[in-house]
């Protein structure tokens, strides 16, 4: 799981060759084609209209795995080597189908868009490391194509739900934000909240002292805080899925993970066992309800939802903690 979560056994982005980056376009091509399909399969019985246009990108996509297909054959034979996106560290992933359903126009259209972005990242990056010209030229191509696939999908948003030019450009401002700081903060926020809470309240009841406690409560929090930042920043560079400086996103994952323990750490800095034990539990409450509602309002996850996970998650994690210190 960690071997996943950091990168290893990935290929780096930069020691792709001209044959591995083409073989990956391929397989991308048609990992869109499929997922635009299913967009429009999920769409047509209330936007018959828009389900034809994906439809045409996924034939689209299908193009350009065709053109990808034979420049690949003209370079290096009939033989196309088995490279995923999963298989490369840093390159963009896509979101399974069933993670955006219900598959409502302006969520299908922000997915899209986001899609279309990353892959002319790719194409982008992928043609300065060709010196061969016509594949250079094809990727380049490629590049422009998904560009123009990225105004489409703008459009049908625009059809669907009317905004102006200034909202739009809020809207990308805030996906952008919650690409490289939300998400990667919350993720710290909810691992630096729960993962302590069984070392801190378990070091508090097994000892009773309010000093241990803290150190405890401290290391833990710091080191947890220290390993996700690097984690964030290692596994995605951020160049092709346009999430973002991984500076940026190592930096609010550490520092919310580190805040997430620090919480619930800090009140037993009170010499006073029961005081800061009662304070600290009033902490984690706060704690896990803030989790919640960040969820439902920046990741569009029902509040009943997130705050069933969450709050029954980590009331469950502290239970254990204080059965364990008990124990």
């Amino acid at each position: 799981m960690f071997s996943r979560i950091l990168g290893f056994g990935k290929r780096p982005f930069d020691s792709l060759s001209e044959q591995e980056m083409l073989a990956l376009a391929i397989s991308s091509e048609e990992d869109d084609g499929r997922i635009y399909r299913a967009y429009a399969d999920g769409l047509r019985d209330r936007y018959p209209q828009s389900a034809k246009v994906f439809e045409e990108m996924a034939a689209e996509e299908d193009r350009h795995r065709a053109a990808l297909v034979e420049r690949y054959r003209a370079r290096f034979g009939d033989r196309i080597l088995l490279i995923r996106r999963e298989h490369v560290s840093g390159y963009y992933q896509r979101k399974a189908d069933w993670l955006v359903r219900p598959l409502g126009i302006e969520k299908v259209r922000a997915q899209a868009d986001l899609m279309e972005d990353q892959a002319r990242r790719f194409y982008i990056e992928a043609a300065k490391r060709t010196a061969d010209a016509q594949t250079r030229k094809l990727l380049g191509d490629l590049a422009a194509a998904e560009q123009a696939h990225q105004t489409l999908a703008h459009r049908l948003g625009l059809k669907h739900v009317p905004e102006d030019v200034a909202k739009q450009e809020v809207a990308d401002e805030r996906w952008q934000f919650i690409l490289t700081y939300v998400q990667p903060g919350l993720a710290g926020l909810m691992d630096g909240s729960v993962s302590t809470l069984a070392p801190i309240f378990a070091a508090a009841f097994a000892t009773g002292d309010t000093r241990q406690t803290f150190l405890v409560g401290l290391s833990a929090s710091v080191g947890a805080g220290i390993s996700m930042g690097f984690t964030e920043a290692a596994h995605d560079d951020g160049r092709l899925s346009g999430r973002g400086s991984p500076v940026k996103r190592g930096l609010a994952s550490g520092i919310m993970t580190a805040l997430g323990g620090l919480g619930h750490a800090l009140p037993y800095l009170i010499p006073h066992f029961a005081t800061a034990t009662a304070i600290a539990v009033g902490v984690v409450f706060v704690e896990l309800w803030a989790i919640a509602f960040i969820q439902n309002r920046y990741m569009e996850t029902p509040f009943l939802r997130a705050a069933l996970q969450v709050v029954l998650g980590g009331s469950l994690v502290l239970a254990a903690g204080i059965l364990i210190g008990n124990g």
